[in-house]
């Protein structure tokens, strides 16, 4: 058994798939939110998993500085270095930007902050959300 919190963020991001048959390969934006689970065999001496405080100051901040609107594109794409030149808020990706993906690119950075997250959920829309678990 294990003990669970979980926060979400909102964060407003543009992005493209560049290869997709359909009208995501145009660049465009959403209004996204990301739901993070993080996870502890024990509580600390406190009785908490983590006190939401630290998720706030970390993964949290760094969604806020370094996504929240900002364009997410694949490293291959060709609009990064126009973008990029015209003074625009490019993150680089090495996978194209879907909601899997930018949900595992989440999740590696927050267990590089030293959380446990075990899993990390992205919504594009209300009604559209896709799941990255466990090993990341």
């Amino acid at each position: 058994m294990a003990y669970q919190v979980s926060r979400e963020i909102e964060f407003c991001y543009g992005h493209r798939l560049p290869n997709h048959g359909g009208k995501c390969r145009f660049l465009h934006g959403h209004n996204g939110r990301v739901e993070i689970l993080i996870e502890a065999e024990k509580l600390d001496p406190d009785g908490m998993v983590l006190d939401f405080g630290e998720i706030r100051s970390g993964i949290e901040k760094w969604i806020d500085e370094e996504l929240d609107h900002h364009t997410l594109l694949f490293q291959e794409d060709p609009l990064v270095p126009l973008l990029k030149d015209a003074g625009q808020k490019v993150v680089v990706m090495d996978a194209i930007p879907t909601a899997e993906n930018i949900a595992k690119f989440i999740c590696l950075k927050g267990r590089e902050m030293g959380l446990n997250i075990v899993q990390v959920r992205v919504w594009e829309t209300s009604k559209n959300s896709a799941v990255y678990s466990a090993e990341c």
